[in-house]
């Protein structure tokens, strides 16, 4: 969510809301809803920890799960963990700074990788009822209705994820892994990236456009990112709670989403299939080639746990894993 977020503040207009707020919402949930949360967490492998070691002969591989909002607590836990880290041959990141910055570059030149070029618009595609809601939603961000109607829908759907108090923040995204960034740039630690953003835009893209509409009508009441909801994150987060994270999304995203279970639960498969599921597969070509060193792996929180998680993917590759502190 670095990118987009950072896309916001370099093409979007300044908004005037305030800063982030929000309350954590755990707290206030019923008891039924916490029975659920805790029982559906109890199943998932490696549900817990933002710090693994993954070992095999002579590599061992850091795993740092990361959090892209910015948060002030982050900095405490940079410098417990950097006596540990500097002592990497190479810091793996989702994407690095340097792609980051060479590709925001060329977006300024021609934002066609996010924008409909060709063909009808979303205003066309949409009933007028769906994107009245919509185009309110994404108004609160500062986008406003003249430039969604031609932004991919993959797009707007990130944005909607994104609570509006971070939209004239600039240092909004400046998160673990941004900090983590600066750690090895200050230590001169080679750094590599995990993925391509093109080919993260062609697998959100993959779709065809009125797939991605369809989703992202069915999905808009649900995707709408709050301040409490934000909250909720960086405290479970710092708590190293991720698959936490999930899952309580999951369970309010259906009550929130007005579908049936059945429609959110096709819905929210193929989100997770795209962004977690596919890119820790295509991950796991480039970390299974790190070979006799030392290096640090990090990528969102979310990545780590789960059946198709990092961790329960590099044990069945057959290296031993082991909670580090973080």
């Amino acid at each position: 969510m670095r990118l987009f977020a950072l896309l916001i503040f370099l093409f979007l207009p300044a908004t005037l809301h305030a800063a982030c707020k929000g309350q954590d919402l755990r707290p206030s949930l019923s008891a039924e809803v916490q029975a659920e949360l805790q029982k559906t967490v109890a199943d998932i492998p490696f549900p817990e920890g933002n710090h693994w070691i993954a070992t095999k002969g002579d590599t061992v591989l850091h795993l740092i799960g990361t959090l892209h909002a910015n948060d002030p607590r982050m900095d405490a836990v940079v410098e417990r963990l950097r006596p540990t880290l500097e002592q990497a041959d190479a810091f793996y990141f989702e994407v690095t700074q340097d792609e980051m910055d060479a590709f925001e570059k060329d977006l300024a030149q021609d934002m066609s990788p996010i924008m409909i070029t060709a063909g009808p618009s979303l205003i066309d595609l949409m009933s007028e009822e769906d994107w009245s809601a919509l185009s309110d939603g994404l108004s609160e961000r500062g986008i406003p209705a003249w430039m969604a109607a031609q932004m991919r829908p993959w797009f707007l759907s990130m944005m909607l994820g994104i609570p509006a108090c971070m939209m004239n923040n600039p240092d909004a995204s400046h998160g673990m892994d941004a900090r983590l960034n600066d750690l090895a740039a200050d230590l001169n630690i080679p750094q590599y990236s995990l993925e391509r953003i093109t080919d993260l835009m062609a697998l959100f893209d993959s779709h065809p456009i009125e797939k991605q509409v369809q989703s992202l009508v069915r999905m808009a009441g649900a995707l709408g990112g709050s301040e409490d909801q934000l909250a909720t994150m960086a405290n479970a987060y710092l708590e190293e709670k991720h698959v936490e994270i999930i899952q309580l999304a999951r369970i309010q995203g259906l009550e929130e989403s007005g579908l049936t279970p059945e429609e959110f639960e096709a819905e929210w498969d193929s989100f997770e299939q795209q962004l977690l599921v596919e890119r820790n597969a295509n991950w796991m070509q480039h970390i299974l080639g790190i070979q006799d060193q030392t290096a640090v792996i990090a990528v969102g929180a979310g990545h780590l746990g789960g059946n198709q998680g990092l961790l329960n993917l590099l044990q069945k590759a057959g290296y031993s894993l082991s909670r580090a502190p973080f």
